[in-house]
């Protein structure tokens, strides 16, 4: 029997609502996240980390939701990843203090904290990861349990709330009345943006592009000498790809989207009432293959390069889209098993040819990767200067020399003297010979 999951959830409110700003135009609701969350087990925590004090159109939602608001405060020097060390500290003190959470949820697009995904996996922990195809990090997408794309959550009718901010409690009656009617003339702009994103929105990925994932899973099942049935089937295909969704083939549900491969005639399928088995079609030769992503990248460093000038000062990722429409007619996202441009360039972004960042205005602005600017090659080493060993020439006095042009002066050498005689032996006290006349001797006085 499974594990009951009980699930402790933390948003990364910063990153989730910019990123859905930018690539979807929508409003982040967290209760989306929530109640996809609640299929997959029971919530017992839920916390959210932001500088509430600038999100007051937020702080009602969270209220109503019963999310904890994790106040984060800014230091004067700014503190970019302040939000993922406090969520990440405080994950992993629950992962050793509450030992029946035995699943967390990361609402984020962070690559940052692929490091905390991994540690929770250690610990023998279930993680989810909620986030947007378009601006969460594929890496992060592959190394957790399963993946929740936001886009997924959205129903297909509606395309998501549009929400209205709420005039702050502080403000006086004249400027509560300027604000709502702010809000009433932003709101049919909202709907306006809203329609025309039902409009665009993207078509369902073609069946045959699930076909090679379902079929390693039929695989591994037989493998295991297990039966495949519904549940075990759509556990296997996550093991082997986190990011797998049914919604994103046009299914609401798993068993629907089995519905759609026995009509396509891909699998067979027999039992009722939920008890299905799946089996792999013995016709089904020859195998499907899908084109690998990364054989998409090549046209777009093509686009890239013939607008490198203009992409110097970044461009909008609708306008690359362009490009790449007029330069590559034949150029096709669903081939390669992306729904919008925008998961494309997230793929792209990780493989360091573009530089994506989100603008709440602009959408996404897209740059010129690393990959267009490699680091420039080390300095070649300057050959060591070997001196070349040469005989000095002798030096000879009076003669000049061509290696030493002014040669130290000779000093003379020192006149040795005759030793001075004693006086006994010269007949003298004292005095040289020759210096004084001789004296005579006195006679004596009689």
């Amino acid at each position: 029997m499974q594990e009951k999951l009980n699930i402790a959830v933390f948003v990364d409110y910063d990153n989730i609502e910019i990123g859905v700003k930018s690539t979807l135009r929508r409003e982040f609701d967290v209760s989306f996240a929530l109640e996809a969350l609640k299929e997959r087990g029971d919530i017992v925590a839920k916390f959210a980390y932001a500088n509430w004090g600038r999100q007051e159109g937020a702080t009602r939602q969270m209220a109503e939701n019963a999310v904890q608001m994790v106040q984060r405060l800014p230091s004067p020097r700014g503190d970019k990843n302040g939000a993922d060390i406090n969520l990440a500290l405080d994950a992993l003190e629950m992962a050793f203090t509450h030992s029946h959470v035995n699943a967390f949820a990361i609402v984020s697009g962070d690559s940052d904290f692929i490091p905390l995904v991994n540690k929770l996996k250690e610990y023998g922990k279930t993680v989810f990861v909620v986030g947007g195809k378009a601006f969460t990090s594929t890496i992060l997408q592959q190394n957790c349990h399963e993946f929740v794309s936001y886009e997924s959550l959205l129903d297909s009718t509606s395309g998501g709330p549009v929400v209205a901010v709420e005039p702050p409690r502080g403000m006086d009656r004249r400027d509560r009345d300027r604000e709502r009617e702010r809000d009433r003339d932003r709101k049919p702009q909202q709907q306006g943006a809203q329609q025309q994103q039902q409009r665009q929105r993207p078509a369902p990925l073609d069946l045959v592009q699930a076909m090679p994932l379902v079929e390693r899973a039929l695989q591994v099942l037989e493998r295991r000498e297990v039966q495949p049935q519904l549940g075990l089937l759509k556990s296997t295909m996550l093991q082997l790809d986190s990011a797998f969704t049914e919604k994103a083939y046009g299914a609401n549900s798993f068993s629907d989207f089995v519905e759609k491969l026995k009509k396509a005639d891909y699998v067979n399928v027999s039992g009722q009432g939920g008890r299905y088995v799946i089996e792999r079609k013995a016709s089904s030769q020859p195998e499907r293959t899908q084109p690998k992503p990364e054989e998409a990248l090549p046209a777009l460093r093509d686009v890239l390069e013939t607008h490198r000038l203009e992409l110097e000062n970044g461009a909008g990722s609708d306008e690359l889209a362009a490009w790449m429409q007029a330069e590559a007619p034949n150029f096709s996202l669903a081939r390669y098993g992306y729904q919008e441009f925008t998961e494309f360039l997230n793929y792209a972004q990780d493989k360091l040819v573009v530089r994506v960042e989100p603008d709440e205005e602009r959408g996404l602005i897209v740059y010129l990767g690393a990959e267009f600017y490699p680091p420039a090659e080390p300095e070649a080493p300057l050959p060591e200067a070997h001196e070349e060993f040469e005989e000095k020439q002798p030096i000879v006095e009076g003669q000049p020399s061509l290696l030493e042009p002014n040669p130290p002066p000779v000093k003379p050498k020192p006149v040795k003297r005759a030793p001075r005689k004693s006086a006994a032996a010269s007949g003298h006290s004292g005095d040289r010979a020759g210096d004084r006349p001789q004296r005579r001797p006195r006679k004596k006085k009689e």
